[in-house]
């Protein structure tokens, strides 16, 4: 059975490469399924879960965004930032969701609000991600 190459680039380095049965993406539009031999895709991502399959395995990243490219089972994801599962610091996210809470309810006129909402969103997907 045909598998989908794929490359998770950072604009750091090149993070991941691997070849998977089937990717979960979540998009501005929803969440995707692609397996191989899916039509050509470009779509942006959004603070959330990335999950491959990988022989029978799945593994979960959390992600902050970015780019998806889709083409002829080569799939290029363009992220922020990734962790996988078991990457994820539970405890420092914690105090990210608090910290990023305590800046929202403070509404102090020096606290970039839009700021603070983004960093609990992130905060919250790292959670989620490393309970699954």
């Amino acid at each position: 059975m045909a598998k989908i190459h794929c490359r998770i680039i950072t604009p750091q380095k090149l993070y991941r490469e691997f070849d998977s049965d089937i990717l979960t993406i979540e998009t501005t539009e929803g969440q995707r399924g692609i397996l191989p031999n899916h039509m050509p895709l470009v779509a942006s991502l959004v603070i959330g879960k990335l999950s491959s399959v990988l022989d029978g395995e799945r593994e979960e990243y959390a992600i902050t965004g970015g780019l998806f490219y889709f083409r002829e089972n080569k799939a290029e994801i363009l992220v922020d930032a990734i962790e996988s599962k078991e990457e994820i610091d539970l405890a420092r996210a914690e105090q990210a969701k608090n910290r990023a809470e305590e800046r929202i309810q403070h509404k102090r006129e020096d606290i970039d609000l839009r700021r603070a909402e983004v960093a609990l969103k992130k905060a919250l997907n790292r959670i989620r991600v490393s309970k699954l």
